[in-house]
């Protein structure tokens, strides 16, 4: 790697100084916005859904910032990079607060908490869970295909794909499925990208299973993903596509439990 002069560093660090400012500034908006929401049960949804947007606006700057030592110093800047991933875990989490981490549950288990923001329409909360993709997505890119944090970010899309179907309204959906109906099209673009988003999950973590960790709780976390996809079918009385996902679940299952007793005997043999 070439020497990077004095000149470089300067303009560099002069360049990314209004940048780190604004990112001080949202991390302190955080902190107050905490405070207030702690112990707080009205209106502490929507707040929660603010931190989230913050926190996504906090990673597009640490993106920035890495773009910016790409372009001036020629290295990538893994600390804001790191710090971009953690931001992306942290929407994630702050949604979580809104709207559960349940991957496949009735949708009464957490319908009550879907009340509390029944005012956060429908355009809103599609163009939340495309900016969320987006973010992970260009995060992982600058990362790089062979980053150490290559298995992070299956977990990483996994919650946010939990997330994003868990802010849809299932009890009010199928009567909403009227083009007619104000904010069709969001609702539709959000429940064909839930969907993709459960079956990618489900591959991802089988992916990671086979490939890195070989731990039986990321297989069954790849099976639920797929419960929750057809379940989702099974609502819409999409029975061909039901039948579909029930038969590649009981594919995966056959495997897992083969596996399982694999690893039984081998811990016998140890």
């Amino acid at each position: 790697m070439a020497k990077i002069s004095n000149e470089a560093r300067q303009q560099y660090f002069e360049r990314i100084k209004e940048y780190k400012q604004i990112s001080e500034t949202i991390l302190q908006r955080e902190k107050s916005l905490l405070k207030i929401v702690k112990g707080q049960t009205a209106g502490a949804a929507y707040k929660y859904i603010t931190l989230s947007e913050d926190r996504l606006n906090l990673a597009s700057y640490y993106l920035l910032l890495n773009a910016l030592s790409m372009t001036l110093l020629g290295v990538k800047n893994d600390a804001f990079l790191n710090d971009a991933r953690k931001s992306c875990y942290q929407a994630v989490i702050y949604l979580e607060e809104v709207v559960s981490n349940y991957i496949d549950v009735p949708f009464s288990d957490y319908s009550d908490l879907l009340e509390e923001i029944d005012g956060y329409e429908d355009d809103k909360r599609y163009h939340l869970v495309r900016k969320i993709g987006f973010t992970i997505q260009a995060v992982e890119e600058a990362f790089g295909a062979n980053s150490k944090w290559r298995w992070s970010f299956v977990e990483l899309e996994g919650r946010f794909a939990a997330v994003a179907k868990n802010l849809i309204n299932f009890k009010t959906f199928i009567a909403q499925m009227d083009p007619s109906v104000d904010g069709y099209a969001a609702r539709m673009g959000q429940m064909e990208l839930v969907q993709s988003m459960l079956h990618q999950a489900a591959d991802r973590y089988r992916e990671k299973y086979e490939l890195s960790t070989l731990r039986i709780d990321d297989f069954k976390r790849a099976i639920a993903f797929l419960a929750a996809l057809k379940r989702i079918h099974t609502l819409f009385g999409e029975v061909e596509k039901s039948e579909e996902v029930k038969r590649k679940m009981e594919v995966w299952k056959s495997k897992m439990e083969s596996d399982e007793k694999i690893h039984a005997k081998k811990k016998k043999t140890v």
